[in-house]
């Protein structure tokens, strides 16, 4: 498949060796919460894909981020989601180092976690219905030294295999109103637990288990502080936030319909014109999103911002929507022998549809959306 393939050499490129090893194991393997694969992306040096060259990253833009989580995707969706999370904290975290304008700690963090290969999870507020993306699921209280942080975050993909944990905290005990401050701590500080969660087999292997934070002690110097008053920049933030996040999760479930159409065309199953149908479907959730990609690469201009948003919303929907017809379309032409005789086809194509679990809703955003397409009012995600 064509564009698959350019996706597969897309990774290889920038993560070699990942795809091969990931294809001595079964899929059942791979998916399973034994799985082996996170262990595989970590060799591969796929932490550090989107941090810049000069961090010691392998400075991947988001059209060859897009590409990369799509060959993942097809090989295994719980490994691309879950390190969609990682690459949203990483993108988040150089995001902030530049548009908030921090101490520079931040470059020096995303330098740590390229050399050493760490893994990063997101205890951002993705998963929190009536939330903003960097909404604080923590709190924290101003100590001697540092802070005491308590909360959770449930879901939380890769909370077996994180080496630091990254979110938003709502900060008390440093004046009169409480403030917002990112952290990023290790893992094993004393009071991190994990509580099983997930029971689904669907996505098991993406570890997305509940993190616990209690009591637990962060120096001053793993916190990341905002300027209140920067709206404009915590505004940027969030919209970037939002924007790689839609970006990297819609590719992995494209990925995973990819790997379904790929089986109907490699057996040529079904009349031609159905397939030509599928294919195109499918391609027009690939071009949507490499499309908005483009324009992430670009740069988005403070004044911008919402404009971008909302491209990127209406390509994930989009992509959605296609993601989905082309994978039905595929479970049919391959037939009920195909569902029968392998479970590869029935996980793909229940493992697709967590793409419209995560945020935002349709429901959320149906409103502002279409003000937003009328021209009385920004597009707004919660």
């Amino acid at each position: 498949m064509r564009s698959l393939d350019l996706a597969r050499a897309t990774c290889e490129s920038h993560l070699p060796g990942l795809l091969d090893g990931l294809g001595k194991h079964s899929l059942a393997e791979l998916e399973s919460p034994d799985t082996p694969a996170i262990e595989a992306f970590r060799a591969a040096r796929g932490p550090a894909l989107l941090i810049p060259a000069e961090y010691g990253g392998t400075g991947a833009g988001p059209v060859d981020a897009v590409r990369v989580q799509r060959a993942i995707g097809a090989v295994s969706p719980s490994l691309a989601v879950a390190t969609t999370m990682h690459h949203f904290s990483v993108a988040t975290v150089f995001t902030l180092a530049d548009s908030v304008r921090n101490s520079g700690l931040e470059w020096a963090l995303l330098e740590v976690i390229a050399n050493n290969n760490l893994l990063v999870a997101s205890g951002f507020a993705e998963g929190r219905p009536q939330q903003g993306i960097l909404s604080p699921t923590m709190t924290a209280t101003r100590v001697e030294g540092g802070y005491r942080v308590n909360g959770a975050k449930k879901p939380c993909s890769l909370s077996r295999s994180m080496d630091l944990l990254t979110a938003a905290i709502s900060v008390t005990g440093d004046g009169p109103e409480p403030r917002l401050a990112f952290l990023l701590m290790p893992s094993t500080l004393d009071g991190v637990s994990r509580h099983p969660f997930w029971t689904s087999r669907v996505l098991a292997g993406a570890e997305s288990d509940e993190v616990r934070l209690t009591d637990v002690f962060v120096e001053d110097q793993l916190v990341m502080q905002t300027d209140s008053g920067d709206a404009a920049g915590l505004d940027e933030l969030q919209t970037l936030g939002f924007i790689w996040f839609e970006l990297l999760i819609s590719a992995s479930y494209l990925g995973a319909a990819s790997a379904l159409v790929e089986r109907v065309l490699d057996g040529r199953r079904g009349p031609v014109a159905v397939r030509a149908a599928m294919g195109t479907r499918l391609e027009t959730a690939a071009q949507l999103l490499e499309g908005a990609a483009r324009r992430l690469a670009d740069g988005v201009p403070e004044k911008e911002g919402n404009a971008a948003l909302a491209d990127a919303l209406i390509a994930r929907f989009a992509a959605q929507d296609a993601i989905a017809d082309a994978a039905r379309t595929a479970v049919e032409l391959l037939g009920g022998m195909a569902f029968i005789r392998s479970d590869d086809v029935s996980y793909l194509a229940a493992a697709h549809q967590a793409l419209g679990f995560h945020p935002p809703s349709r429901a959320s955003t149906d409103a502002s959306l279409v003000e937003y397409l009328e021209g009385s009012g920004p597009v707004l995600v919660s």
